[in-house]
């Protein structure tokens, strides 16, 4: 027992012998916390906010609460409240944000909404035994942290940024210090750590790669992946910061941007690589090709390779050990190589929840990869670029913006927010654009469906991809007595995707009829190889990204791709943000004779961010937000964290219990039944997310009326979950179908 008597959690011991005292959890938060942020010279303030975040606990009113007294307590504000007595108004503010939230997350500075930092620091609450002065050594004072904010308008950002990582670096060590005590307490090894180092995964992938240029075929798209590669690669020693990789499809960005970055890592001592995607349609397939690369082969087992999206399949792992691992990795992205999406990675970085925080501290001191860079929300575009610009200048974290389509995020008149010295890693990006072009674009105005069609039946093998899934399913519908003829779609739960991706390659390779009806999500990443595309007009991105579906192994001497607008008065209208953008690369397609040629692509993009207007590129106002606060520090981390959604949706969830090939449902239906036993559903609610189809919320009302769809367990959890019941409604050519009008009105603007 401590001579205090004071303990932070409760053990088995009734004699309390090995109960975790407060002092050793307090000492050993703080040392982790001061760990995580060393390579960023901010030790100091993780150790004082370690040291402090628990101090409630040393009042009787906790230590009875251990002893079993419901009553709840407060001890997070104790701590927040000494530091900024101790600190002052700025540091300590720093401080008491990351202190008071530690549990119940980020809150705002000031206001009346949700329990503000003031109003906290504002309530009285148990005064910390005195004796907490001779159990931990509390720094007397801090220094201003070293931050070098872009321009005195972006101080506020990166100040915020800043709470928001001291914020990260707490919780996970709070989180990582109390595991380790019942880890210990119950004998358990650790699930942490034991990665291979970056030097170990550097040289793996050099033998892989190795091997991959010693049995490739000598062909010209061969010889300019690996120059590409060679000439990646040989500027890994630059100094960190934003570079950009600018390489058509079937370059190899893939590997040659894993090699830039396993490399650099290894140069400038920084701890792991992130690789962002837009979908996660494609992260299994990229996470597949890096642990094969790194020596795992697709094996799932290969921990430091650790995908992070809401798709995730845990059924693929085999070991309940090697799952448990994989989870906990989720939890901080403390493995060397985290793949994931833009949505899971962006709004965490504005999140104000402890839980998607905690990983923040592990995006500094690393490589990320921002894979098809140009997919950015044009609302959250500012914020986006500031983020990374911040980590870049203030966090030892080197950006890749890896497309084939740069997006002109270069600081201009344009875009005055924009990134200054960016460095190109491919070699002459005009050049390679011309030796890997591989397909012809043709333009075609008002097709209508029934022509479409016709073209369509004429192909043997041919990709049609149009701007809703409305549009993609009527289509097929139309087509499917064709031989080869399907349809690939949202309205499709992930692992029925999944499938469908592999009948297609599978009928590709082996030269049977394909007559593929998609949406959207088969343009980025998505290895496809067609002779033949068509794609409804839209953004210039999606279009080149299509294209990058056709030839894409260069098996013929040109591909086709044709470019229509469908004709509106077959109720064939865009939604309007694909129209806007429609607008703009038509406008490129006229004045350049080649719509993919870097010098169209510039003019695309800063087209586009002339029409959306300054303000639109931050439509929620979050940097002005920060900014307007940057003297007080009353930062609105709640508010920010509740307007910052890439996705904006009214969609809502149903669980399909998908069959497969097999016509056997045990994986979704097994996830159900443990569903209505769980008290808590968080975690089988992640897994039955590869069984979900995301619906419109007035779509569902009806569904639920009609009795095809139910709660599960009665309601037990609301609506959050509901099943579909119904499953003649899902079908597998199509994936979800109604014939109803009312359930397929409002599926008209849905991609």
């Amino acid at each position: 027992m401590p001579e205090s008597g004071y303990f932070a959690h409760t053990g088995d011991s009734p004699s309390r012998d090995d109960w975790h005292t407060l002092a050793d959890h307090l000492n050993g938060t703080g040392d982790k916390a001061a760990k995580f942020l060393k390579s960023v010279g901010c030790s100091d303030f993780g150790r004082a906010a370690g040291l402090l975040h628990d101090l409630g606990k040393y009042t009787q009113e906790f230590q009875a609460r251990l002893d079993g007294d419901p009553r709840s307590v407060d001890h997070s504000t104790a701590g927040a409240k000494v530091a900024m007595c101790q600190y002052g108004p700025l540091i300590g503010k720093m401080l008491a944000f990351c202190i008071a939230g530690h549990h119940a997350g980020l809150a705002d500075g000031a206001g009346e909404k949700g329990g503000s930092l003031k109003q906290r620091l504002a309530k009285e609450v148990p005064k910390p035994d005195p004796i907490w002065e001779n159990e931990i050594n509390l720094l007397n004072e801090l220094s201003t942290p070293q931050i070098t904010p872009r321009s005195r308008n972006a101080a506020g950002f990166s100040c915020a940024l800043f709470i928001r990582m001291l914020f990260s670096a707490l919780v996970d060590a709070d989180h990582l210090d109390t595991e380790a005590y019942y880890d210990q307490l119950r004998g358990k090894a650790t699930l942490r750590g034991g990665h291979p180092p970056i030097s170990e995964l550097r040289k793996r992938l050099g033998q892989h790669l190795q091997a991959l240029t010693q049995n490739a075929e000598e062909t010209p798209v061969n010889t300019i992946r690996t120059r590409v590669l060679n000439h990646v690669r040989g500027q890994a020693a630059d100094q960190p910061g934003v570079f950009t990789l600018t390489v058509p499809t079937g370059g190899g960005k893939t590997l040659s941007s894993l090699a830039f970055a396993l490399d650099h890592a290894k140069h400038h001592d920084l701890s792991r690589i992130i690789y962002v995607i837009p979908y996660t349609s494609i992260i299994e397939q990229t996470a597949t090709v890096f642990r094969k690369a790194l020596g795992h082969g697709s094996s799932y087992e290969a921990d430091f390779v650790v995908e992070h999206h809401s798709s995730f399949d845990e059924e693929r792992v085999s070991s309940r050990e090697g799952l448990d691992k994989l989870r906990s990795a989720t939890q901080n992205w403390d493995a060397p190589i985290i793949v994931t999406t833009a949505v899971q990675f962006f709004e965490s970085l504005f999140s104000n929840r402890p839980s998607r925080c905690r990983k923040l501290h592990n995006i500094a001191n690393s490589v990320v990869i921002l894979d098809e860079a140009q997919t950015l929300p044009l609302k959250y575009l500012r914020p986006c670029v500031a983020a990374l610009d911040e980590l870049t200048r203030n966090w030892r974290t080197t950006a890749v913006l890896c497309t084939a389509t740069q997006p002109a995020l270069a600081e201009s008149s344009q875009f005055p927010d924009g990134f200054r010295n960016l460095r190109e890693l491919a070699p002459d990006p005009e050049g390679l654009h011309q030796d890997l072009k591989r397909t012809r674009f043709k333009r075609k105005e008002k097709v209508t469906d029934s022509s479409l069609l016709e073209s369509l039946r004429k192909t043997h093998q041919v990709l049609c991809i149009v701007n809703t899934r409305r549009h993609a399913r009527e289509l097929h519908e139309s087509l499917r007595d064709a031989p080869g003829a399907l349809h690939l779609s949202t309205f499709m739960c992930a692992v029925h995707r999944r499938e469908r991706l592999t009948e297609v390659r599978e009928s590709l390779q082996g030269g049977a009829p394909v007559r593929l009806v998609a949406t959207s999500l088969v343009e980025a990443g998505v290895d496809l190889d067609f002779p033949v595309v068509w794609r409804a007009e839209a953004g210039l991105e999606s279009i080149i990204q299509a294209a990058g579906r056709c030839n894409r192994e260069g098996k013929a001497a040109r591909g086709d791709v044709f470019v229509f607008r469908p004709d509106e008065a077959n109720g064939r209208r865009s939604p309007p943000e694909i129209a806007q953008l429609a607008d703009a690369a038509r406008s490129a397609m006229r004045n350049h004779g080649d719509p993919s040629a870097p010098e169209a692509i510039e003019a695309y993009f800063n087209d586009v961010y002339w029409i959306k207007t300054w303000r639109a590129l931050d439509d929620k106002n979050i940097l002005r937000m920060l900014e307007e606060r940057r003297d007080t520090l009353d930062f609105p981390f709640r508010t920010i964290s509740e307007k910052f959604k890439l996705i904006e949706t009214s969609m809502v969830p149903v669980i399909v219990p998908y069959a497969g090939a097999s016509g056997i449902s045990e994986v979704a239906n097994r996830l159900l039944k443990d569903l209505e036993s769980a008290e808590r559903p968080g975690q089988i609610a992640r897994e039955l997310q590869p069984y979900t189809v995301q619906i419109p919320a007035r779509a569902r009302s009806a569904l639920l009326q009609a009795g095809a769809i139910e709660a599960v367990e009665k309601g037990k959890f609301g609506d959050q979950f509901m099943v579909l019941k119904s499953m003649d409604l899902y079908q597998q050519d199509v994936g979800l179908n109604w014939d109803d009008p009312t359930f397929r009105q409002a599926e008209g603007l849905v991609v």
